[in-house]
């Protein structure tokens, strides 16, 4: 009897400390939930409030498209809501350009919209038939927007170039090639015939000229170092890369004669500086 009294007192002293722990969850699950439902409120409120709308659009990586051409090309303006622009379909939509390669648009809290434009690669300067400089994108276009009155030198100068349709493929075949070699190139001359429309001239920095073919020439230019480094540097010459590759020494007594004209001006324009 003594026993069960004890047990019976002490589940009765418990009962006000279950109580008050239901108490202490039951608080702590209300303001859980209303932590919660206020939370969503100013979520709604943000988004409806001048807090989330586009305050700046900022544009990185351009050099040829203007800031202002590419915002306005992007449809994005202030006011927009930051949450409910489509980055895919701006993104899309500014890849139509055909100076853009790639384009990355990002949101940068709390106002920033930020537009990453990756442009197509220069891969030659075409000099105009008016004097003047075009740089050639990998596709073959002219970046008309942007005209040189001298050349720059960036990129390998394209001359006699006036067929849309070979100058795409030398553009082509130019992108192809490895930086190293690309870079080796100093003047390239469609010289079309009769018997081959294809037929072009690379004069190259190092002295020697390249004589080959638009067709697959980028796979022919590899060689192209370990060509003329079994070759003489002090003797200059056409190296033919076609269906087999040799090379042919200029004439001597063509540069004999070369070097008897320039003399001849050095003295002519020596005698005009005495006059």
């Amino acid at each position: 009897m003594n026993k069960n009294n004890k047990n019976i007192v002490s589940i009765e002293d418990r009962i006000p400390k279950l109580k008050e722990a239901r108490k202490k969850k039951a608080n702590r699950r209300l303001v859980f939930y209303m932590t919660i439902f206020f939370f969503l409120i100013s979520i709604i409120i943000y988004l409806q409030s001048p807090l989330s709308e586009v305050k700046q659009v900022t544009v990185q990586n351009n050099a040829f498209v203007p800031d202002e051409e590419i915002v306005e090309i992007s449809g994005l303006s202030e006011k927009q809501n930051i949450w409910a622009i489509d980055f895919a379909a701006v993104e899309e939509t500014l890849e139509n350009n055909p100076i853009i390669d790639t384009v990355t648009v990002d949101r940068k809290l709390p106002s920033t919209v930020v537009i990453t434009v990756q442009e197509k690669e220069i891969i030659g300067i075409l000099e105009t038939e008016e004097g003047t400089y075009l740089p050639v994108l990998e596709s073959g276009e002219l970046l008309e927007m942007v005209e040189y009155q001298s050349f720059t030198g960036e990129a390998p100068l394209l001359i006699g170039f006036t067929d849309q349709e070979y100058l795409a493929k030398a553009a082509n075949e130019l992108n192809k090639l490895p930086k190293d070699i690309l870079d080796l190139i100093s003047e390239m001359y469609w010289q079309p015939t009769e018997d081959n429309k294809n037929n072009v001239l690379f004069y190259m920095n190092d002295g020697f000229i390249v004589q080959s073919s638009i067709r697959d020439f980028a796979d022919g230019m590899t060689i192209y170092p370990s060509v003329v480094s079994q070759l003489d540097p002090e003797v200059k010459g056409v190296i033919h890369m076609g269906v087999g590759v040799y090379f042919e020494a200029f004439d001597a007594e063509d540069e004999e004669v070369n070097a008897d004209d320039e003399e001849l001006m050095g003295e002519s324009e020596t005698g005009e500086s005495e006059e």
